[in-house]
């Protein structure tokens, strides 16, 4: 479990202190993550996980430190269902949890499967119930049975209003109420859409506080579709969120979910909010979603993207001793590895730093001619220099220099 770094660890703007400007965050509280891969996460466009896989990712999640892994939605898919058992017997520390919708037959399978804990979903905005044929007063029915109904099967539950974001307040503190009233033990507020700014996040949130009262946990589910689903999940939190759920990488339908790792690191490094989650390890489990999904990502993705610790311009590379001066966190804050790499925008610094990390002896009157020769490969090739090539241009430049006595 991570604890707010420390400032040789974090080098954001002081800007965040200040009284006027710095949000009320309690860091009192640790927040959880509810971690959706298996099941939003799948929902990416081609990606299809097998059992095996989720039973990977599940160990990879777990040792993550992710308190809670959605498995899957068994009613609709036998293979979730396999999944399910074969996270299930694999006895992890984190909370295994279903999704069903509020049917009974979706809660006879959560039950069959042994399963302990559940999130209950129901369409809640009038455009959604619209498009499902669902009329306000059945949703209320529905979800109040299948809620009660979950109860009696000893599952624990999470009432999940689908499109709640855009539901009229009204209508949803009814639902919110009657599903809390049948049994539910927590609520999700869910932005299925990406359709709140996080003023807005905040501020339902905050209701869904006042309708239920401050003893029940309050999770926030947001998607990405316009980029601010991480502050959108900062924003529940201030408001008294205690979960977030997301998906490794942010994948998920459309733009994605809010992406856990970050919404953690903003949480624990721009808040110092504490964040039960081991982020050492992000990078290794962005890898392995990766891997089993058959997706790439974006090179400068925050957190987990390729590009944030190397660096190419020579500029940047001059200053690579005082690693605060060009990142505002530590790489060993997210498992990462500075490095230098050699192309077009190189500079002599990034000459010296390269060949005393392979070990070459390059003059200090050599760097200008090997500076050259690595700019004009770079430029012919489109691309970066591999190590080899570097050695290679070392050598020509060394053996054409004339011999200083």
């Amino acid at each position: 479990m991570s604890q707010p770094p420390q400032n040789n660890k974090v080098w954001t703007s002081a800007l965040n202190q200040e009284t006027s400007v710095r949000p009320q965050l309690s860091t009192s509280q640790r927040i959880r993550f509810y971690d959706t891969t298996l099941r939003d996460g799948e929902q990416t466009v081609g990606v299809v996980l097998d059992p095996r896989q989720k039973l990977e990712l599940a160990r990879q999640l777990d040792r993550l430190g992710i308190s809670r892994i959605e498995a899957g939605f068994p009613r609709v898919s036998s293979e979730d269902g396999e999944a399910i058992q074969l996270i299930l017997q694999a006895n992890l520390k984190a909370e295994i949890w279903g999704f069903g919708r509020a049917t009974r037959a979706d809660v006879d399978e959560l039950a069959r499967l042994n399963l302990k804990f559940s999130v209950i979903e129901i369409p809640t905005s009038d455009i959604k119930l619209k498009a499902y044929g669902i009329s306000r007063d059945e949703a209320v029915r529905r979800a109040s049975d299948a809620v009660g109904y979950a109860k009696k099967h000893g599952i624990y539950v999470a009432f999940f209003p689908v499109d709640s974001t855009r539901a009229d307040l009204g209508f949803l503190r009814t639902i919110y109420r009657a599903a809390h009233q049948a049994g539910a033990d927590e609520a999700v507020v869910v932005d299925t859409i990406g359709a709140c700014g996080p003023e807005a996040v905040e501020f339902l949130v905050g209701k869904v506080r006042e309708w239920l009262g401050e003893k029940v946990p309050v999770h926030f589910h947001g998607h990405n579709d316009f980029g601010l689903a991480t502050a959108c999940a900062v924003a529940a939190v201030r408001a008294g969120a205690t979960w977030i759920q997301g998906t490794i990488n942010g994948m998920g339908e459309r733009a994605g979910n809010a992406d856990l790792g970050e919404v953690a690191l903003a949480l624990q490094c721009l808040y110092g909010v504490p964040v039960a989650m081991d982020l050492t390890r992000i990078r290794e489990v962005s890898r392995a979603v990766r891997e089993a999904s058959g997706y790439q990502l974006e090179p400068w993705k925050p957190v987990v993207g390729e590009n944030l610790f190397v660096r190419e311009s020579g500029a940047v590379a001059s200053q690579f001793h005082i690693p605060e001066a060009i990142e505002p966190f530590s790489a060993d804050l997210v498992g990462a590895r500075r490095q230098i790499v050699l192309g077009k925008k190189s500079g002599l610094d990034s000459i010296a730093l390269k060949a005393k990390e392979l070990g070459l002896q390059v003059s200090e009157s050599q760097r200008p001619s090997v500076l050259a020769a690595v700019k004009n490969k770079g430029i012919a090739a489109r691309r970066l220099l591999t190590d080899s090539e570097f050695r290679a241009i070392v050598q020509q430049v060394c053996e054409s220099s004339p011999k200083l006595n």
